[in-house]
């Protein structure tokens, strides 16, 4: 349990925040699925990714961490090819990622020796059928041992001399986890693999496959539905990957600046993929003061430095400010702090189409409405997202996490704002994607 009191001083200075969770994933599964030794600088070192690198060394990857003298944490995966796993001795464990599941399942389904994965108690409560329909379409033998939809997850193997299908899938929801788990099959496919979204979700995987070499194309309607075209055949090939710091992490700072006075803070190297920045255009539409300098990354992922000045928020000027549609996918794990800076706004917030919230680590609509109404905030929990009745007076509070990350960070942000002592039930949960944050938080704020 951790005690935390409002501050009345600014947030000024700089700060590089840690790789990106999402590509440090990707890095990892697919230098495995390369040719030769790749070497990954900027890895996310939490609990999430650490799933993942045990995961692949059960399988027979070897994989060496080391940290630079700057202190960037740095991973050579030593890749096998395509056919190069081994069978595990045991269940491969998860953890609480839901990445780490999802997406090596695609890998598991087409190998030639079974599996079983699963996580911890929140993952075995986090559905799976929607990999397991089309990785089943593809020729897959994948089932969940209870008959309920969800981990443990048993892989009986590719038949000697069989092989999957290629797929036209069309996803009904833009879940990137799942589009990702269909494409890494799909490199083991006869024939094109193609996967269509109603919305863009995250497009880490396509651009890391391109880069390592496999021949992907990504295409955008007008309508604003996605197609992600995979031909197979061409092996991966390995290579030097910096990962970017991680906008999910970044996002909490900057909702930290925007809501303490007088604030300054530049955040270094913050990865800006269109896919996942949505919490930059929400933030400015409310009226933040935001610049982005310095972009890099050309045709991989970009990056640039996010640079943050207090301004007082406002919402629509005109009826209730809505985050709704295809610009939802592009912020779903930024909802959590973004609610909590909706309710020091005076004015109705509407969050909708974000039903995926409900089968994250927790019931996080849940999670974020009990924890605003204990802080004294009017806010209706509906079925597919809340509306926040932003601009009362808010107060300490007892904070339930539930484990979940994302709800400890983002209330821990609102304590800096609130009059009297907020506890927050459960910090440790912090260590699945950003184990330093509240070290970095106390650096920040005294």
């Amino acid at each position: 349990m951790l005690k935390l009191q409002r501050i009345h001083t600014p947030i000024t200075g700089e700060l590089t925040v840690p790789g990106d969770k999402s590509i440090s994933h990707r890095a990892v599964m697919l230098s495995a699925l390369a040719d030769g030794t790749s070497e990954i600088t900027g890895f996310l070192n939490s609990g999430d990714c650490i799933a993942t690198v045990n995961c692949f060394r059960s399988l027979g990857i070897e994989i060496e961490e080391r940290r630079t003298v700057h202190g960037a944490h740095v991973v050579n995966v030593h890749g096998q090819g395509l056919y190069g796993f081994k069978k595990a001795a045991g269940t491969l464990y998860t953890g609480n990622s839901g990445t780490t599941t999802r997406l090596m399942a695609g890998i598991l389904a087409a190998q030639p020796f079974s599996s079983r994965v699963t996580g911890d108690a929140s993952i075995e409560n986090r559905p799976m059928m929607r990999i397991i329909d089309p990785l089943t379409k593809m020729g897959a033998r994948i089932k969940s041992e209870h008959d309920n939809g969800c981990c443990p997850l048993l892989f009986d193997g590719v038949a000697p001399g069989d092989m999957l299908t290629g797929i036209n899938y069309h996803n009904p929801v833009a879940s990137a986890q799942v589009k990702s788990a269909i494409l890494l099959s799909g490199l083991y496919a006869e024939g094109d693999t193609i996967v269509h979204e109603p919305a863009p979700s995250r497009n880490h995987t396509e651009v890391m496959l391109r880069a390592f070499g496999a021949d992907i194309r990504h295409e955008r309607t007008h309508a604003g539905t996605t197609t992600s075209i995979l031909h197979p055949g061409d092996p991966l090939r390995a290579m030097k990957i910096t990962i970017p710091g991680d906008i999910s992490s970044a996002a909490f700072f900057i909702a930290a600046a925007c809501l303490l006075p007088d604030s300054d803070l530049l955040l270094k190297r913050v990865g800006i993929n269109e896919t996942r920045s949505g919490i930059l255009t929400v933030l400015k539409q409310m009226g933040a003061d935001i610049t982005v300098t310095n972009e890099k990354g050309g045709a991989s992922e970009p990056y640039a430095d996010i640079r943050v000045r207090y301004a007082e928020l406002h919402g629509s000027p005109s009826g209730p400010f809505t985050i709704a549609g295809k610009l939802v996918p592009t912020l779903i794990d930024e909802l959590p702090i973004i609610a909590v800076l909706a309710a020091f706004v005076p004015c109705i917030t509407v969050i909708q189409n974000a039903e995926e919230l409900r089968v994250k680590e927790t019931d996080r609509i849940a999670a974020i409405c009990e924890n605003l109404t204990a802080m004294g905030c009017n806010v209706d929990d509906i079925k597919d997202g809340m509306v926040i009745y932003g601009g009362d007076k808010l107060h300490g509070a007892n904070i339930k996490t539930y484990g979940d990350h994302r709800i400890a960070m983002a209330f821990a942000i609102a304590a800096l704002a609130v009059d009297g002592e907020t506890t927050i039930d459960d910090e440790t949960c912090v260590n699945i994607s950003y184990p330093r944050f509240f070290e970095t938080l106390t650096r920040l704020t005294t």
